[in-house]
């Protein structure tokens, strides 16, 4: 029987696979960042789906970093983040769930919403309730319909949800539910790998 993705992140955290996410994915999570913090002057960042907090710990680096967090809804994941680090705060809830008591300049979010049944649905509680005006999501994904190799994964890894959209699928979330300013790019593409899909807009 298939998991749903909470315990397989559990089991990750237990195991030391998480480890394996930063490796894996911090090339895509630089490019994110770039873009992202290259103008920003004293801002607050919170992490959608935080993981152990590699990101939160990365990003809280910037001297222009005033306060950052980091949110998972698993208890395992955000138990090693507290472990591994004092300075920021992290919270342990379902996304769909949770509101930061200030909204932030910047949400980021890496290999999350499609996990998500209805990833419209957590990228619109995020627009309305975790940005600032003119904050910004940026997210990446490497599980949607032009990468591929990346079809079997649910199978792979015996998840029981995962949302394959293509592209434009992606895109067209981000404009209805009001971002404005949307772009995308792809992170690492070489052959076989269509690379990371990064897309980011901005909170009217």
């Amino acid at each position: 029987m298939k998991k749903n993705p909470i315990d397989i992140f559990s089991d990750w955290a237990l195991s030391g696979k998480d480890e394996g996410m930063e490796k894996n994915h911090s090339k895509s999570v630089d490019d994110m960042l770039k873009f992202s913090l290259i103008k920003l002057k004293n801002f607050s960042f919170i992490d959608a789906g935080c993981g152990n907090g590699w990101v939160v710990r990365k990003v809280s680096k910037y001297k222009e970093c005033e306060n950052a967090i980091g949110v998972d809804g698993s208890s395992k994941m955000i138990n090693k983040a507290i472990s591994l680090d004092k300075k920021n705060r992290y919270y342990c809830s379902n996304l769909l769930d949770w509101m930061p008591k200030k909204p932030a300049d910047l949400v980021h979010s890496m290999e999350v919403f499609y996990y998500f049944k209805k990833p419209k649905k957590i990228i619109e509680h995020i627009y309305k309730n975790w940005i600032k005006i003119r904050g910004r999501l940026i997210m990446g994904i490497d599980f949607y319909y032009e990468n591929e190799i990346s079809h079997g994964w649910p199978d792979e890894t015996n998840v029981n949800t995962m949302i394959l959209l293509k592209e434009k699928d992606w895109i067209d979330i981000f404009k209805d539910v009001g971002f404005s300013n949307v772009i995308k790019w792809r992170s690492g593409k070489k052959k076989n790998w269509a690379g990371t899909l990064i897309i980011t807009g901005i909170k009217n």
